[in-house]
C-alpha cells in the first residue's frame, strides 16, 4: 500500500473512532493483564463474563495467590484452557509479587519472563496499559494486513515489524485498536463486509463482497 493511502486508511479510521480502546474489561494494569493471558484462545466477551465475577472477589497478584488455583478455575472454568491458564496465571502472580512488588513491570523484557506471556501479551498491555506505541499482532491484525497490503508477511512477527515501519508516527498508539475492531467487525475472516468498509477504495483485495 502506498503512504498516502497508508494515512488516507487511518485517517478515516481515527475520524471513525477517535479513541479506539480494547474490549477487554479492566481497570488496573494487572487486570489487564491477567484478561489478556485469558483471552488467548478465547473471545473478549467470554474473558469478560469470568472477570466480572473474578476480579471483585481477587484483583491483584497476591488475593489471586490466596485465593488459590482451585478456587481460581472456578471462576474461569468457561473459558477454553481453563487449568493451563489457571497454572500460569497463580506461576505469574507469584513472581510480580516476588520479584516486582506486586506491579505489573513495564519492560517487555520483565513481561515476556512470566508465565503465558508473549509477544503479543506483552504489546498490549504495554500499549494499553502503560501508553507505549506497540502494535500486537492477533489473527484479526495479521488479516486484515495481508488482505489490505498494509504489511504482507508469512508469519505474526514479520507482519509486526512491518507494521512498525509502515504506520505513520501519529497512529502508531492507537493502531492496534484500529485494525482488531475493523478485523473483528468488518474484514471479517469468512465473508468481509467490503460495502460496508470504510477503506474498500483503498483495498487491493480482488474478491471483494457485495451487498
Amino acid at each position: 500500500m502506498k503512504r498516502e493511502n497508508v494515512v488516507e486508511m487511518f485517517s478515516r479510521l481515527r475520524e471513525f473512532n477517535p479513541r479506539p480502546a480494547t474490549e477487554l474489561d479492566y481497570s488496573t494494569p494487572f487486570e489487564l493483564l491477567i484478561a489478556v493471558i485469558l483471552s488467548a484462545q478465547a473471545t473478549d466477551v467470554g474473558v469478560n463474563k469470568a472477570t466480572r465475577r473474578l476480579f471483585p472477589v481477587a484483583n491483584t497478584p497476591k488475593a489471586i495467590l490466596d485465593l488459590g488455583e482451585e478456587a481460581l478455575k472456578s471462576f474461569i472454568s468457561t473459558i477454553g484452557l481453563f487449568n493451563a491458564k489457571a497454572k500460569n496465571v497463580i506461576a505469574t502472580c507469584r513472581i510480580l509479587v516476588d520479584r516486582h512488588g506486586g506491579e505489573v513491570p513495564r519492560s517487555r523484557e520483565a513481561l515476556e519472563a512470566l508465565p503465558g506471556v508473549g509477544r503479543k501479551t506483552a504489546n498490549v498491555v504495554l500499549n494499553t496499559a502503560f501508553g507505549e506505541p506497540t502494535i500486537a499482532v492477533d489473527t484479526h491484525i495479521f488479516r486484515v494486513a495481508n488482505r489490505t497490503g498494509l504489511a504482507r508477511g508469512t508469519d505474526v512477527r514479520k507482519v509486526e515489524d512491518k507494521l512498525v515501519k509502515v504506520v505513520p508516527a501519529e497512529f502508531r498508539l492507537d493502531a492496534h485498536h484500529w485494525l482488531i475492531l475493523h478485523g473483528r467487525y468488518v474484514c471479517k475472516a469468512r465473508k468481509p463486509d467490503c460495502p460496508a468498509c470504510l477503506i474498500r477504495d483503498l483495498c487491493p483485495y480482488k474478491p471483494k463482497t457485495v451487498a
